[in-house]
């Protein structure tokens, strides 16, 4: 099933001990919203970055909500403190999820970066 795709860039300073994660746009996601014509459908898409060291949650930042939006573009950087001992134990997961008012926000997907995922992720 095909759930779209994000485009992120990644930098790490490791003297500053400062990682920057920059959502810039998502493409062609999966509609999540059904206002009774298929057609019509359409998300409310933010995306959360997570990070994680041995299992436990670190931080998490989101980005702003994109209405009606199966195209969204952010340019919106995200900086977080990670120190060089701790760069090798921290994953990175990039949540893309459409924001409901009423009920569950729900989850298009999700992507893994770092030393607990296999394949390109890691």
């Amino acid at each position: 099933m095909e759930l779209g795709e994000v485009t992120i860039t990644l930098c790490y300073l490791p003297s500053a001990g400062r990682l920057s994660v920059t959502v810039v746009r998502c493409e062609n996601l999966k509609a999540m919203d059904i206002n009774g014509f298929f057609f019509n459908s359409k998300s409310d898409p933010y995306v959360k970055v997570e990070l994680v060291s041995k299992s436990k949650k670190i931080k998490k930042k989101k980005t702003s909500i994109k209405r009606k939006n199966l195209n969204p573009v952010y340019n919106e950087s995200m900086l977080f403190d990670v120190l060089q001992e701790q760069a090798n134990d921290v994953d990175i997961i990039i949540k893309v999820i459409d924001y409901d008012r009423i009920g569950r926000n729900e989850i298009i997907g999700w992507v893994g970066i770092g030393p607990s995922f296999n394949g390109i992720g890691r």
